[in-house]
């Protein structure tokens, strides 16, 4: 089994036009062609004497390499096909390699490697590489091939994160250069900390000189395009609009609105907990040429075109996309734990990070009892906390939350602030729209109402590291002053108006909300604007070269800096609510 999952593999080719939700959405390939299959792959391979396949851990290469060999036996041609793990150190000196950033025995957290994937390789055996007669056709293949300096035709090999996930949970692979596949908490650690960070790197080197990039996620079935039109493609992108292909997860305080609203997605699973919108570091880019997609990161994007994409904020964050959407969905589910996350100093100095997580839940939807947690109660005391959350861990005893946790109720269209160290959680029956700082795994779990997970395991709990990092301050009333964001008007005319939606301070991007009846043009003033239609059933986009796009109620999608301006035109009967955040004007220029 190369995959544990009850998600469906993304189709070969896609259907027609959607008039909901589209849980595929793709850009068209510039001029270009996408291709599918090892028949035409191989020989679009064999036509070169000397041919170097790199890409991304978890692709699946001993699939790659018997494909290749099964061919050229069939054309009777003498290849030599040369793995590149050959040359990398041993199995024990990576390990001490890589050992620094994973934490130790903690089950969540490392720190973000500062390695590169050229200290995965033995230097002599790469010299003893380079010695050898290469007369005839050779193929070296896997991660850092091009690392060997042999000059040959670059194809490289992608897989988004998603799949990688599912073929870590069927211990279908491993971690860069190991032998045999960790625990699914420890290599999705091991991944995060390390092997994404090192190959993520590899791949901005490497993007420009690729000569054709091929998506991996469908066992048997290659799908690729020249890295010209691949190039080409996120340059058209960065000027006009993208959106990412989301991908859905159940959890344990999961529920049903997704799961009943959003169609396409496998009803065979308990419930939905939370979709990646726009996770970027997660996320992937679909384009679409002859109806057949293809997938690729969503961080080729920003390695290749940062400043089009983030404009003024690109000198803060580079090619750091800032912003993440994503949904947290407890209809007739759960609450989520009670949780906080880290300040900003605790990030960086313990995760490597360079901006904490600071989010807002946007309301999408709720019922009459939806309610969410947020902030202290006026007469909290830090050590009688710390002694409840110990106490009812230690004896898995329910914690009595509103003795210490505030509850306010919810419903469509508030917007509920969340700055680093706030203590929080959202209630159950509702759909939480989490507009947020990009990083997305610090979350301090203090309680999580002695619920197992999905799998029958505790889930860990941070109690020291909550307690650390949570803010006491913000109790009684001066979280209704400060937490919960408070409308305001800033222009109106009979059929629009522009509401601002004011963040907290320490919040580095803003939220405002555009109601309208006919259309708006809006201004990306040097921003690139993070979009999506809350209330109403679809919009179309129009953007300077006329180009036009339909997106449907509860879509995210992105208008980069580049893009300059933009009109969205309202296609229903109700008015149209679309919600816009980007990044402060005076945080583009802060040092953190």
């Amino acid at each position: 089994m190369k995959r544990a999952t009850d998600q469906y593999l993304i189709p070969e080719t896609k259907a027609g036009e959607h008039s909901s939700y589209d849980i595929y959405p793709s850009f068209p390939l510039i001029d270009g062609e996408i291709y599918a299959g090892y028949e035409a792959l191989v020989e679009m391979i064999l036509t070169h004497k000397t041919v170097i396949l790199d890409g991304y851990v978890g692709v699946d290469w001993n699939e790659i390499s018997v494909e290749i060999q099964k061919r050229a036996d069939r054309k009777s041609l003498n290849i030599l096909l040369f793995p590149v793990k050959n040359c990398y150190k041993g199995e024990k000196q990576i390990e001490e390699l890589v050992a620094p950033f994973l934490g130790g025995a903690d089950p969540i957290f490392g720190r973000k490697g500062n390695i590169d994937l050229i200290d995965f390789f033995d230097q002599e055996k790469l010299t003893q590489l380079k010695k050898k007669d290469l007369n005839t056709t050779t193929i070296i293949y896997g991660c850092g091939a091009q690392l060997t300096g042999i000059e040959g035709y670059l194809v490289y090999f992608d897989l988004p994160k998603n799949e990688l996930q599912f073929r870590m949970r069927a211990g279908a692979i491993t971690n860069l250069g190991l032998n045999r596949p960790k625990s699914n908490k420890q290599a999705y650690k091991h991944f995060y900390f390390v092997d994404w960070e090192v190959l993520n790197k590899a791949k901005k080197e490497i993007l420009p000189q690729v000569d054709l990039f091929v998506d991996q996620q469908r066992p048997g079935l290659p799908v690729f395009a020249s890295g010209q039109a691949i190039r080409s493609s996120l340059d058209a992108m960065s000027r006009s609009y993208f959106r990412v292909r989301p991908w859905f997860e159940p959890g344990v305080w999961g529920g049903q609105w997704i799961k009943e609203q959003i169609k396409g997605l496998n009803p065979n699973v308990p419930n939905y907990a939370w979709s990646f919108e726009m996770i970027v570091p997660e996320n992937g880019l679909l384009f679409e040429q002859g109806g057949r997609l293809m997938e690729v990161s969503f961080d080729m994007l920003m390695y290749q075109s940062s400043k089009n994409v983030l404009g003024k904020a690109a000198k803060r964050f580079g090619d750091e996309f800032p912003i993440r959407f994503d949904f947290l969905d407890t209809y007739s589910g759960g609450n989520l734990s009670v949780q906080c996350h880290p300040k900003l100093e605790y990030i960086k100095e313990h995760f490597g990070e360079h901006f904490t997580q600071d989010e807002t839940y946007y309301i999408l939807d709720a019922e009459e009892d939806a309610e969410v947690y947020l902030g202290f109660q006026e007469n909290i005391e830090a050590e009688k906390f710390r002694q409840a959350l110990q106490e009812s861990f230690e004896t898995k005893e329910k914690l009595d939350v509103e003795k210490y946790v505030q509850k306010f109720p919810s419903k469509k269209h508030d917007l509920f602030l969340i700055p680093n160290g706030t203590v929080h959680c959202s209630g159950i029956n509702n759909l939480v729209l989490e507009i947020s700082a990009t990083p997305y795994i610090y979350t301090f779990k203090m309680y999580d109402w002695q619920r197992l997970d999905l799998d029958g395991n505790p889930r860990p709990l941070n109690i020291d590291r909550a307690m650390e990092n949570l803010d006491f301050s913000r109790k009684g009333e001066e979280v209704k002053r400060s937490l919960i964001s408070q409308p305001e008007v800033l222009a109106k005319a009979a059929d629009w108006k522009k509401v601002h939606l004011p963040t907290h301070e320490a919040h580095f991007y803003d939220v405002f909300r555009y109601e309208f009846d006919n259309e708006v043009i809006i201004h990306t003033d040097g921003q690139c604007h993070l979009l999506m239609l809350v209330e109403g059933s679809s919009i179309q986009l129009e953007i300077e070269n006329g180009k036009t796009v339909t997106f449907q109620f509860a879509e995210t999608f992105a208008i980069p800096a580049a893009s300059r301006q933009y009109k969205l035109i309202h296609q229903g009967e109700k008015r149209a609510k679309v919600v816009v955040s980007f990044v402060k004007e005076e945080a583009c220029n802060v040092e953190e």
